[in-house]
């Protein structure tokens, strides 16, 4: 919602596909609310139709993670072929701290629990990184730290080197705003920084 909001804002034309689009609280003419299933190849291919880039956030539900977790790596393999078939070459995606060769900066006080609680999830994650990085895309990741609902301040740290690599809290607007700005900017092209505040 904080991608889509802001993209607007920044006068985009936006097509948000979802399970849930039809309720997308907020509505502007530069909006397409595209109810569909990051699952399903047809609605991605749909959704791909006169696009020029994607944002890419996923999510599973807390009960899911006690189950093996499929959805990034699945999810990811479809819009990288779908994308591949349609031509669109610009890939913004969200994983999280923690995720790929990221992992290894958590610190040793952290990294037991976050096997535990999250270690599922971001086995998957790890495997939608690969992909994404084995693909011949225009690909950024982002991986935020904590998540918060805090505001907008644009006052954040992206941190592009692995030596800088560290768990922090960051707003979801703040994330929402670095992703907005990767449309244009390729600053971080073939990269993929943490972002904390």
């Amino acid at each position: 919602l904080q991608a889509t909001r802001q993209a607007l804002a920044a006068g985009f034309q936006v097509r948000a596909l979802a399970r849930s689009a039809t309720g997308i609280p907020f509505s502007n003419s530069s909006l397409e609310k595209m109810q569909g299933d990051a699952l399903k190849t047809d609605d991605i291919e749909e959704a791909l139709v006169g696009v020029d880039a994607v944002i890419q956030s996923l999510g599973v539900g807390l009960g899911e993670l006690i189950r093996p977790v499929r959805l990034f790596s699945v999810a990811t393999k479809l819009l990288l072929e779908a994308m591949t078939s349609e031509g669109v070459k610009r890939l913004i995606s969200v994983t999280g701290f923690g995720a790929g060769d990221s992992r290894a900066n958590i610190s040793y006080l952290q990294r037991l629990p976050f096997q535990i609680v999250f270690g599922r999830a971001y086995d998957d994650k790890s495997l939608q990184e690969q992909l994404i990085k084995d693909s011949e895309l225009d690909w950024t990741i982002a991986r935020p730290g904590v998540l918060t609902s805090g505001p907008q301040t644009d006052h954040y740290q992206v941190l592009s080197e692995a030596s800088q690599w560290r768990n922090g809290i960051i707003s979801r607007a703040n994330v929402a705003e670095f992703l907005v700005r990767q449309i244009q900017d390729q600053t971080y092209i073939r990269q993929s920084p943490v972002l904390i505040n």
